[in-house]
């Protein structure tokens, strides 16, 4: 079976690695908010290219951090899209602000800026820009945006790490980035973790407080925070995975570039290809099929394993059915969710895995 990931296929010297920076911080005696956690914040925001990292519990947790130190809650509404882990909506409503959902744009899923305007209104304060399946995309067009409408630009780059545009790496377009490094992410920990980045020292500083109770210094609690540490054994996990990732970034391209070039079913279609190499890091690569459930058992009795991302957006939810959103309607994302599917893109796949996904999906036939 081609698996969607392969944790046990990594390469033996990254395997020791990890083991060895678990043992150091064993050695340490220290297991929260240390230098581990230190280290790996100062790493990431350097490779974001801002500066600050806080090192948080998960990626929900990070952008709910951002708007909550943005001061963004109670009436406000927050515009983002409806195809998106759920995650994204539950950070809007925990910091008890208004989710407002926008259509996405057909051709490559991500979040559409005409449909964003048509959200807008006087309650608007920010817009959570979803940098969805690996990829970032006209973020000129994003800035300029928000910027004329005076509202907060938060990214969710939780399938985007170090994807790049025009020489900047998602996170640092607005006044936050989110990551996830929830294990089957391109950078992935062991557990759950997450890190909020930013070069507003002002939010920087908040989100160091509310992480942790929100303390200013230890039993000293000027506002009301939580509990989500990045703890010392996943940073340090994160840091020996830091070295790996270029290579793993460049071994998911490979194969992405593959696919393009030879799957040609013509039942299946493609999402567009980036604008520049760089801005697509294919933590998913996602094709769309009208008769995308019998492909998916076509691709399963091949030996293939698949995953959809998301066959629910998020306004179909039952927990979200009277939720806000576009006026004219919902109806690309709808669409979109019914039709997509997620093929194995990880960096352990052989040269042979790669020919028979792709046979395998160029040998479907509806019946």
């Amino acid at each position: 079976m081609i698996l969607m990931n392969n944790f046990k296929a990594e390469p033996p010297e990254l395997r020791k690695a990890m083991l060895q920076a678990a043992s150091r911080v064993l050695e340490s005696g220290w297991y929260v908010l240390g230098n581990e956690v230190k280290h790996f914040e100062e790493q990431w925001s350097r490779v974001c290219g801002v500066s600050h990292g806080i090192g948080v519990g998960n990626g929900m947790d990070a952008i709910e951090m951002a708007l909550l130190g943005l001061s963004i809650g109670a009436g406000d509404e927050v515009i983002t899209t409806p195809m998106t882990a759920f995650a994204t909506i539950l950070a809007i409503i925990r910091c008890g602000a208004k989710p407002v959902l926008a259509d996405i744009d057909s051709e490559t899923a991500l979040l559409s800026t005409e449909s964003v305007r048509r959200c807008l209104s006087a309650k608007t304060k920010a817009v959570v820009l979803v940098h969805l399946y690996g990829q970032v995309r006209q973020m000129d067009e994003w800035v300029i945006m928000c910027g004329e409408n005076k509202i907060m630009l938060i990214e969710d780059c939780a399938q985007a790490h170090q994807a790049t545009w025009q020489g900047k790496v998602s996170g640092s377009f607005g006044q936050a980035g989110a990551y996830s490094f929830y294990p089957t992410k391109n950078l992935g920990a062991v557990g759950d973790a997450g890190m909020l980045v930013t070069s507003n020292s002002a939010l920087a500083k908040k989100t160091r407080q509310l992480r942790n109770y929100g303390q200013s210094e230890r039993y000293l609690h000027p506002v009301i925070g939580m509990n989500s540490r990045l703890d010392e054994v996943q940073a340090a996990m994160l840091s020996v995975r830091m070295n790996w990732l270029t290579e793993f970034t460049n071994r998911r391209r490979q194969i992405a570039a593959a696919y393009h070039s030879k799957l040609d079913n013509p039942l299946v279609k493609h999402l567009i290809k980036p604008e520049q190499k760089s801005a697509h890091v294919y933590h998913l690569f996602v094709i769309t099929c009208l008769k995308r459930d019998a492909l998916q058992a076509h691709l399963l009795k091949k030996g293939v394993q698949s995953l959809i991302h998301y066959p629910v957006p998020v306004h179909q939810q039952k927990s979200c059915s009277e939720i806000a959103r576009d006026p004219s309607g919902l109806h690309k994302s709808e669409k979109h969710a019914s039709m997509c599917l997620s093929l194995p893109c990880h960096p352990q796949m052989s040269d042979a895995d790669i020919e028979w996904v792709i046979d395998s999906v160029n040998s479907f036939q509806a019946d």
